[in-house]
């Protein structure tokens, strides 16, 4: 059978490129297909959203030659504080206290902005010949025994040994292969923005656990943050529908003055918050990767970071495979990175969810109960050492491109 690649990539996103320059740099041959055209893209204004990549992530990107990018536009996380708050009132006394100097490895992580990430990604797939970018839209699919095609909205048909379907959490890749979804939603919403403020935030990450759901300050370069808040659908939709000096100004007594004054940085956004697991992330010549396969709640800030877990386990079984001789788009195939990644994101994303279970209340017992959790965590310096390798991705059995080695 001939094909018009080897790899077809549906979603244009972050982990289809990221998965795209991994396994065009081993030699195959790849297609990302985005329903968005690549000049929308790039000339899309700056949305305030950012993203926490855990040291693991920043290393797959140096493997794949985009950190070099985006590395001067990255503020590392140096440390991370977390604790219980409420309106108006100090945070607890409680808190977890986490600091990049118990690790010998650098920064937990880093803060990087969507916009810089996404351009970051289309320059290195527009120089790899390996990669073919079409901005179009799949309208059906069709898989044998020898190999995957899709049927575009313009009418044409493109021909794969695999189908990645890197789509989204609504992923039509998913959805007509017949993998059916399991989640429920969580009757919240994240406010996302940007502000400035007055005072340096020295690489600091907080999270304070609010009644109504988590509210976590991100830093970006400058005297800037990331503003990921947590509300009930309701409030959120009149906090959202507010002008912006009343929506700073319902903000700032969760936010505190430790920075200073603050003022918006760019445009404000929500997102409803909801668990969603596919029941299989793998079919015959087909492997979801990212949010197609699973969605969490972002309590933990992992998102992204498990979608390039994915990327880097799919990547490397594919190229082992290759370089084998096997052929990769068999289901025995697949089923590997299915084992290596389906108990670990099941796991993450039930964690997530009983933690927003755990936190985003104010009974008094629960809330008693979690502060001396988290006083007794950051009292012992073996616990807090794993919690800070955990957030930083390096725990577990992880794939070369999650330690910066190629695929």
């Amino acid at each position: 059978m001939a094909y018009d690649s080897e790899i077809l990539i549906v979603g244009g996103g972050l982990n289809g490129p990221a998965l795209a320059l991994a396994l065009a740099d081993a030699g195959l041959s790849v297609t990302v297909i985005d329903r968005l055209d690549t000049a929308t893209l790039i000339e899309r204004d700056f949305d305030g959203r950012g993203y926490a990549l855990a040291l693991s992530s920043m290393r797959l990107l140096s493997a794949i030659g985009v950190w070099t990018a985006v590395a001067q536009k990255a503020e590392p996380i140096l440390e991370v504080k977390v604790t219980d708050g409420r309106v108006g009132e100090a945070p607890s006394p409680f808190m977890l206290e986490f600091d990049h100097s118990e690790i010998e490895e650098g920064p937990m992580g880093y803060m990087l902005e969507d916009r810089h990430l996404r351009r970051a990604f289309l320059a290195a797939m527009d120089a790899h010949a390996n990669i073919t970018q079409i901005n179009d839209t799949v309208v059906d699919q069709e898989i044998d025994e020898f190999g995957a095609r899709v049927i575009l909205a313009s009418g044409k048909v493109l021909s794969a040994r695999v189908l990645t379907g890197c789509d989204g959490r609504s992923s039509g890749t998913a959805e007509r292969a017949g993998i059916k979804r399991t989640g429920w939603g969580y009757e919240q919403t994240a406010l996302v923005c940007a502000i400035a403020h007055e005072k340096p935030h020295h690489g600091v990450a907080h999270q304070y656990f609010m009644p109504s759901g988590p509210l976590a300050i991100l830093p970006l370069p400058g005297n800037r943050a990331s503003i990921v808040w947590t509300e009930s659908a309701a409030n959120a939709a009149r906090i959202q529908a507010l002008a912006d000096e009343d929506y700073l100004a319902v903000l700032r007594p969760r936010f505190g003055t430790f920075l200073g004054d603050i003022s918006l940085a760019g445009q404000r956004f929500t997102y409803p918050l909801a668990l969603t697991l596919a029941y299989a992330f793998v079919a015959p010549r087909l492997a979801l990767v990212g949010d197609a396969a699973h969605g969490m709640h972002p309590i933990a800030g992992q998102g992204l970071n498990a979608g390039l877990k994915d990327v880097a386990a799919l990547a490397q079984v594919l190229v082992d495979a290759m370089r084998r001789g096997e052929d990769f788009g068999r289901i025995d195939v697949l089923e590997r990175y299915q084992s290596w990644r389906r108990f670990d994101t099941a796991s993450l994303a039930l964690a997530t969810d009983a933690f927003n279970r755990l936190f985003s209340n104010d009974n008094p017992i629960l809330r008693l109960g979690r502060d001396l959790g988290m006083g007794l965590v950051n009292a012992v310096p073996g616990l807090r050492r794993g919690a800070i390798r955990e957030a930083a991705g390096l725990s577990g059995e992880l794939p070369r491109l999650l330690t910066g080695r190629p695929v």
